[in-house]
């Protein structure tokens, strides 16, 4: 199969109406053709294309920056000799002045597939900008990773955020250029795009979502693996608790923990409370001890999520439901347990950040509720799930 960027690379004719125009890339390390040359450096090395500048989304054009609220400055490409805008730093919408250096942007981001994930924000504030700027967009589109399943409840109105674009689930289910297609719907957006789709993606075939032919890159510090891609839609809610995810870790989001938990016990409350959403993985006690962030230097006991290998089941993976579980097992069998923690998260004030993340309160109510059932929260989910499917049917592009 073929992402968007190797489609322009290896086709002059898809090139063409970028002609005379000055070209921008918004790219970070995983911005690579299938070769792993970098999109930036096989662009400016086609005769045809005139690069005038390029955009680092968070985290950094070079993935430097390894935690959350850890802001990018501006610079200029040592090689290309370019400007690099950050659109984590002291802006997250790209300014007039940046937007003044070319004709055409190019987005050549690997998503993971989840709304908390920033990069489908700047998508967005790109794609306002440009309209704003009279400037056209072109998505080198890029697989989901974690493929078509859609999960969570849906963002409320008011708890927009750069961690919550707009009114869709946790997990949305969609590509960057389907993602495009959908906010220029949604936001009635009067703006030029073009959508540079990949050849041969199979969300349902080998792989998920992620083609097993391809090598992955990490598109930001902490996303090491197609594992971490598929949990990421549940323990992304982590940043919000008092439980380390795992950074400072070999194997962050893809676990969770804390000096004062017993993974057993939770385990066991787990398929105690609702163990039908345990299924499509695996669950392992481990020992870990964070070298920085969370708990660093302490020994914390805690739980892997192992989604891969022979016990993995795509389609039965609910790594929000999953992860949800484990907050209300934790708070069963300690219900005066510290969880949540109170800081403004990505710069929201006056927010518990668990409620920033899931873009309303009703699942840390949930969780903090004694009587609530997971009937309760299926109840939610399910009914927000079945509409947002309804809604992005018509975007979809593979």
């Amino acid at each position: 199969m073929k992402f968007g960027i190797d489609r322009l690379i290896e086709d002059a004719e898809l090139r063409k109406p970028l002609a005379g125009k000055r070209v921008a890339l918004v790219a970070h390390p995983a911005s690579v053709t299938r070769d792993l040359v970098h999109s930036l450096d096989a662009l400016s090395a086609l005769d045809d294309i005139n690069l005038t500048a390029a955009f680092g989304p968070q985290h950094g054009l070079r993935g430097d920056k390894q935690d959350n609220m850890v802001e990018s400055p501006d610079f200029v490409d040592p090689v290309h000799r370019i400007p690099v805008f950050s659109l984590y730093g002291e802006v997250r919408r790209p300014t007039g002045q940046s937007m003044s250096t070319f004709d055409v942007v190019l987005i050549d981001l690997q998503d993971l597939g989840c709304r908390i994930y920033t990069f489908v924000t700047t998508l967005l504030y790109m794609l306002e900008a440009a309209e704003k700027h009279g400037k056209t967009v072109w998505i080198l589109d890029r697989p989901n990773p974690a493929g078509r399943p859609v999960e969570g409840t849906t963002l409320k109105s008011g708890w927009e955020s750069f961690v919550g674009a707009g009114p869709m689930p946790m997990r949305h289910g969609m590509t960057m250029g389907e993602m495009c297609r959908w906010f220029v719907s949604h936001y009635k957006l009067d703006v030029e795009y073009r959508i540079i789709e990949m050849q041969g993606w199979q969300p349902d075939g080998p792989g998920f979502g992620w083609p097993t032919d391809h090598i992955w890159i990490n598109p930001s510090p902490n996303a090491p693996n197609v594992n971490m891609a598929r949990a990421y839609a549940g323990t992304v809610m982590l940043e919000g608790t008092t439980l380390s995810e795992g950074r400072g870790t070999t194997r962050p989001l893809e676990l969770f923990g804390a000096p004062d938990i017993d993974a057993r016990a939770v385990i066991a409350e787990m398929n105690h409370i609702a163990p039908q959403w345990l299924e499509g993985c695996k669950l392992r006690e481990i020992w870990f001890e964070p070298t920085f962030h969370k708990h660093q230097g302490i020994l914390c006991n805690g739980v892997q999520i192992h989604a891969e290998g022979p016990d993995y089941s795509h389609n039965l993976f609910r790594p929000w439901r999953l992860q949800a579980l484990a907050f209300k097992a934790i708070k069963n069998i300690t219900p005066g347990y510290d969880l949540w923690r109170d800081f403004p998260y990505e710069y929201e004030e006056g927010k518990l950040a668990i409620d920033v993340i899931n873009g309303g309160t009703a699942l840390r109510k949930w969780v903090d509720d004694p009587s609530a059932t997971a009937e309760n929260l299926e109840a939610l989910a399910a009914s927000d799930e079945g509409n947002w499917r309804e809604r992005i049917a018509d975007r979809l592009l593979y």
